[in-house]
């Protein structure tokens, strides 16, 4: 089933001003995240070549100059890592005898800079942009703009305001996640599309790009870290539930989930950069109805104020909503990061975005329907820290209420990423 034409996606805007500049643009993401829909609505009026297609995977490995002979630009090239090295080396030849913007447009399930079978970046050459599963405010129709208003004016309260969302229904949101393919559909076929979609990623993908000899294991592992999502990775403790030979072992298959874009790190902040690098960083799944899926947790599960998946679940949520608005944040206003804080002495915080101009606003989120004094503590002892350096903290809750909280620290309902 393709993705409904109706669903416009916030990234659009931005690959076509991209083709319009460089020579080659590069989308990756997880399998099924509507990026050849998005790719496809870009360059309409050019080439499609997909090397899904075993017949054409042939050509791209056998005859690469052969199969991009006469194609008129743009020319959409989708799964670019299954034809490996020698399709991206004849691409650079090609853009390198004729530096004309727009020629080509790559997409792929892998992650174009760490997939084994390709050496060549295409740097100087190419841009690339990472598309993740539908935002909500994507799946509504409208073009998310908290993280934006955040950065153009870090002076100014939040945005927000009161949500009629009740807890079930964020608790809906987070089960059923951001794929396109799963929106429409009931419980009992989301589970499974869901392990259809683990299988296929792990035991086919994988195993052609890695040659993994227990790709059977990366379902379980994927389980293991479904557990532990929005939690520091301690590979160890991974290695030992997982028991996957040696621990190096287990690390290679942790980059294989990280490199078919089904987990993401979120790494630790510190005022000091090389303390940073000492730190452990935060595992998530990149879909929350993937995680939910891995986990066997329903939405009246989930609901229930004491299930133990619940505050990870939401954080997780949380933190990849904000994270899809970077990849559409005006490319004008600089670049901003997103990390995790906790200090040796375990003070933390759940989410750091760290502004262009250095500033931070600090994040906390709970599943819960309200909040109280201690909620917001740790945002006031980084305050208190950082001085002028913290722009705000914010709350973000299950509630109904957009509330102040003190000096530069608000209470905002989750809704608040999304709405207009």
């Amino acid at each position: 089933m393709e993705e409904k034409p109706l669903v416009k996606r916030n990234i659009v805007p931005y690959l076509r001003e991209a083709l319009r500049i460089f020579r080659v643009v590069i989308l990756h993401g997880p399998r099924q995240a509507g990026k050849t829909t998005a790719a496809l609505r870009v360059a309409s009026d050019g080439s499609y070549v997909s090397l899904d297609d075993s017949q054409v995977l042939s050509a791209a490995v056998e005859d690469p100059v052969g199969l991009l002979d006469g194609l008129p630009p743009p020319v959409v090239i989708d799964e670019i890592q299954r034809a490996g090295e020698p399709l991206v080396r004849v691409i650079k030849q090609a853009v390198d005898r004729n530096r004309a913007p727009g020629q080509f447009l790559l997409t792929g399930s892998a992650d174009f800079l760490t997939v084994p079978t390709i050496s060549e970046s295409l740097a100087g050459r190419a841009v690339l942009f990472r598309m993740y599963p539908f935002s909500q405010g994507e799946i509504e129709g409208r073009r998310e703009v908290f993280l934006e208003r955040l950065v153009r004016n870090a002076d100014a309260s939040p945005p927000g305001q009161d949500s009629d969302l009740a807890p079930g229904g964020y608790m809906e949101r987070v089960c059923i996640g951001g794929f396109p393919e799963v929106q429409a559909l009931p419980p009992q076929a989301r589970n499974m599309w869901f392990r259809s979609y683990i299988d296929t990623v792990t035991l086919r993908d994988v195993v052609a790009l890695t040659g993994a000899r227990r790709a059977d294991e990366l379902p379980r592992l994927l389980r293991v870290l479904a557990a532990r999502t929005a939690n520091e990775l301690v590979v160890s403790k991974v290695h030992n539930e997982i028991g996957l030979g040696s621990i190096l072992t287990t690390s290679d298959y942790l980059a294989h989930l990280h490199m078919t874009h089904l987990v993401h790190d979120m790494q630790p902040w510190s005022r000091n950069l090389t303390s940073r690098a000492k730190r452990r960083p935060k595992i998530y799944i990149t879909d929350t109805g993937l995680a939910a899926s891995l986990m066997y947790i329903s939405p009246d599960r989930l609901s229930e104020p004491t299930h133990p998946g619940r505050g990870q679940l939401v954080e997780t949520f949380v933190v990849n909503e904000i994270m899809k608005q970077t990849t559409w944040l005006d490319p004008s206003l600089g670049t901003v990061g997103l990390f995790h804080y906790r200090d040796r002495n375990g003070f933390e915080v759940d989410l750091v975005i760290e502004l262009p101009d250095g500033r931070v606003v600090a994040v906390e989120i709970k599943a819960a329907a309200t909040v109280h004094p201690k909620d917001w503590a740790n945002l006031k002892r980084l305050r208190n820290l950082l001085r002028d350096r913290f722009a705000h903290g914010i709350v973000f809750y299950t509630g109904s209420h957009a509330l102040p909280a003190g000096d530069r620290i608000c209470i905002r309902p989750i809704e608040t990423l999304w709405q207009p």
